[in-house]
């Protein structure tokens, strides 16, 4: 076996609750025997961490976020790439680039790229990028300057929102590149001839933190108003979760159902939902409870009755992958009720481990939660088989095995 590199991975931010899919991936690279050091370009904003980000001795670089923030670390970083014969190669693609995408973030990710050349922390020999759009960008244009070679993973948003020249650019240029979806994989294959290059990796879930819920579900059917079946979601307040789908199924639920519903999570469309919540009268079975720790949302998945999650496809192409939620809420036994978007139908089978209905379709999806809410024993089926679903096809531990093999036979093909 070859000698494992020093790896340089840039990510968007660090830490961010998010994205604890990634954080994962990292200390499970790191348990392998992987010397990383992660590059962030952009500070922290969370005020909680996830358990996992203790356990990542990863040491954190931060790049300016913004370029006139630290000028002088721009300067150096612009002079000295000066220096390097490969500079003309840099500017000739950036200026290739900005024909085509005229922004201050295309200067940003020059810029930042640049300082990461100067800087180069702890002897990187290899670069990775978490997200196929910005930190591609940044990872590509300091490979480029460095000749350092770099690999890709690539997860849902930063596919659907990136233009097809883009990716078609990076797919050529990165040694492989990930992703976490068939959808995701089989758009990128269609944009590069390289599709060998292209690999299908789901995350998975460290079952050692998700361990098997022995205890016993509710047989709640939604007629005791003093003991209303408890629905759960967990994600961020955005346009591509379906929120407003969601509350408005839930509005057009018959009167004498009893029911409550907790959601967790922060998200900058909070406030709107909040109101249509009272619009639709919902105000008084809706919880919101901000960002929680994981163990308290492992309390509230083993709590529930049924999970809901209305993925959609946001106006700007916006979407999930796999949201991590329905694999997490998967392997506690908790049925889930979802959208078929993206990576979500390779999760769960309508009817078999969870209810799947199109999205965008608060009827369908109202009555798919009457459904579950009146059959306790539909979902201990449905919750039985996605979490049997999740044990045996979704443990991370595959993922870390696939990745370190692509990282090891590519530098076995280096050396």
């Amino acid at each position: 076996m070859p000698p494992r590199r020093k790896i340089l991975v840039v990510l968007k931010g660090y830490p961010r609750l998010s994205e604890t899919f990634i954080a994962q991936e990292l200390l499970g690279l790191e348990k392998a025997g992987f010397d990383l050091t992660l590059i962030s370009m952009r500070r922290p904003t969370d005020k909680k961490r996830h358990p996992v980000h203790d356990e990542i001795r990863a040491r954190v670089v931060y790049l300016p976020e913004y370029l006139h923030e630290e000028p002088i670390r721009v300067l150096k970083g612009l002079f000295a790439g000066f220096s390097k014969p490969s500079f003309k190669a840099l500017i000739k693609r950036f200026l290739a680039d900005l024909k085509r995408d005229i922004s201050r973030n295309r200067f940003r990710r020059l810029g930042q790229a640049l300082v990461l050349a100067r800087e180069w922390p702890d002897g990187g020999e290899w670069l990775h990028a978490h997200f196929i759009h910005t930190p591609a960008s940044v990872t590509e244009y300091a490979s480029i300057l460095t000749g350092t070679p770099w690999t890709c993973s690539a997860h849902a948003k930063d596919i659907w929102t990136s233009p097809d020249w883009e990716l078609h650019e990076k797919l050529g240029s990165a040694r492989w590149t990930v992703t976490c979806t068939r959808t995701g994989y089989e758009h990128m294959r269609t944009l590069t001839p390289r599709k060998e290059a292209v690999h299908l990796s789901y995350h998975g879930l460290d079952l050692a933190r998700f361990g098997h819920f022995a205890g016993e579900r509710s047989d709640r059917t939604g007629g005791n108003p003093d003991d209303p079946a408890f629905i759960l979601s967990v994600g961020r307040a955005v346009e591509k979760k379906g929120y407003d789908v969601l509350l408005r199924a839930l509005a057009m639920l018959p009167a004498d159902l009893h029911w409550r519903m907790d959601h967790i999570g922060g998200g900058e469309e909070l406030t709107k939902l909040k109101a249509l919540a009272a619009e639709l009268g919902l105000s008084h079975r809706v919880v919101w409870k901000g960002a929680m720790a994981q163990e308290d949302v492992l309390d509230h998945y083993r709590r529930a009755d049924l999970f809901a999650l209305a993925c959609r496809i946001a106006a700007n192409g916006d979407r999930d992958g796999l949201p991590n939620v329905l694999v997490e809420a998967s392997s506690q036994r908790l049925v889930c009720l979802s959208t078929e978007v993206s990576g979500v139908p390779e999760l769960l089978k309508n009817g078999e481990n969870g209810l799947v209905v199109p999205p965008e379709d608060p009827v369908l999806l109202a009555r798919a939660l009457e459904a579950a809410i009146r059959d306790p024993a539909l979902r201990k089926r449905l919750g039985d088989a996605a979490e049997n679903q999740v044990r045996e096809h979704f443990d991370y531990h595959s993922s870390i095995r696939q990745l370190a093999g692509l990282f090891e036979a590519e530098w076995q093909k280096a050396s």
